[in-house]
C-alpha cells in the first residue's frame, strides 16, 4: 500500500460503512413504521410505552424548560436594555421557546433517559437471544418491539413539548415579574402579540420528529448489539451521540424549511 493513496483508501472505506449503515437504518425505519399497517396490533405496548416516554420524562422536562425560560429572560432583557427595547423580552422568550428550545432541550433530555434505554432493554434482549427466540415462536420481533416503541416516541415528544413550552414561558414570567420589574399585565400582552399557531404548530411537528428519530436510533443500535454486557453499554452511548448530534442536525434542516422564507 503507498503512502501516498492510504489517505483515500481512508476515506473511502469511511464514506461506504456511512452508506451502509444508513442503508441498514432506512430498511429498519421502513419495515419499523410498515408494522402499524399490519396486524396484529400491541395497543396495550404501546399504551405502557407512551406512559414510561412520555409521562415519566415530564419531570426532567418540566424542569429544563422552567430555568431554560427563566435564563432567557434574563440574558434578552440584558442585550435588549442596551438599545431601550426591554419590553420585547417577553416575545423573545415566547418564540425562542416554542420554536426552538422547547422540542430541541425536551429531545435532548429524552434522549438522554429514554434513548439509552431503549438501547439498553433492546440489547439485554438480542445478547440473551430473546429476539431469536420471539422469531421462534412466529413472532415478528421488529413489529413487536420497535413499532410499539416508534408509535410511542412520534405521539409522546409533541405532549412533552406542550408542557415545555407552557413552563418555559412561565419560567420567563417568573422572572420577568420578580426581578425585572414587569407587570403581569404587560408580559402577558407583549408574549400573547408575539405568539403565532405557526410557530406552536411547527415546533411540534419537530418535536414528533425528534421522537421519531429517539426511538429509531435507540431501537436500532439495541437491534444490531454485539459482544455481551460491553456491547449493550456501548449501543446505548452510541444511541445518545447519534441520537444528539441528529436531532441538532434535523432541527437546522426543519428551521431553514419552514422559517427561511
Amino acid at each position: 500500500m503507498k503512502p501516498l493513496t492510504l489517505p483515500f483508501i481512508l476515506l473511502g472505506r469511511n464514506v461506504l460503512s456511512v452508506l451502509r449503515h444508513t442503508g441498514k437504518l432506512s430498511l429498519f425505519a421502513f419495515y419499523g413504521v410498515l408494522g402499524i399497517l399490519r396486524p396484529p396490533f400491541y395497543a396495550g405496548i404501546t399504551a405502557s410505552l407512551l406512559i414510561e416516554i412520555g409521562f415519566l420524562s415530564l419531570p426532567v422536562v418540566a424542569l429544563t424548560a422552567i430555568f431554560s425560560g427563566a435564563v432567557i429572560a434574563l440574558q434578552s432583557y440584558s442585550g435588549f436594555s442596551h438599545y431601550h427595547a426591554q419590553n420585547a423580552m417577553a416575545g423573545v422568550v415566547v418564540l425562542s421557546i416554542t420554536r426552538e428550545l422547547g422540542p430541541v432541550l425536551a429531545g435532548l433530555m429524552v434522549s438522554g433517559r429514554v434513548g439509552a434505554a431503549i438501547a439498553a432493554q433492546i440489547g439485554a434482549m438480542r445478547v440473551t437471544d430473546q429476539i431469536d427466540a420471539l422469531s421462534t415462536l412466529a413472532t415478528d420481533p421488529i413489529k413487536y418491539l420497535v413499532t410499539p416503541r416508534l408509535i410511542a416516541g412520534t405521539l409522546a415528544l409533541p405532549f412533552l413539548v406542550i408542557i415545555a413550552d407552557i413552563l418555559g414561558i412561565f419560567g420567563g414570567f417568573i422572572v420577568a415579574i420578580g426581578k425585572l420589574g414587569f407587570t403581569p399585565e404587560l408580559y402577558i400582552h407583549t408574549a400573547y402579540a408575539a405568539l403565532h399557531t405557526s410557530d406552536v404548530l411547527i415546533g411540534l411537528l419537530k418535536a414528533a420528529v425528534f421522537g421519531f428519530l429517539i426511538t429509531l436510533l435507540g431501537c436500532y443500535h439495541g437491534y444490531h448489539s454485539r459482544g455481551g454486557a460491553e456491547g449493550v453499554g456501548r449501543s446505548a452511548t452510541t444511541t445518545v451521540v447519534a441520537t444528539s448530534i441528529l436531532i441538532l442536525a434535523f432541527d437546522y434542516l426543519l428551521t431553514d424549511l419552514f422559517f427561511s422564507a
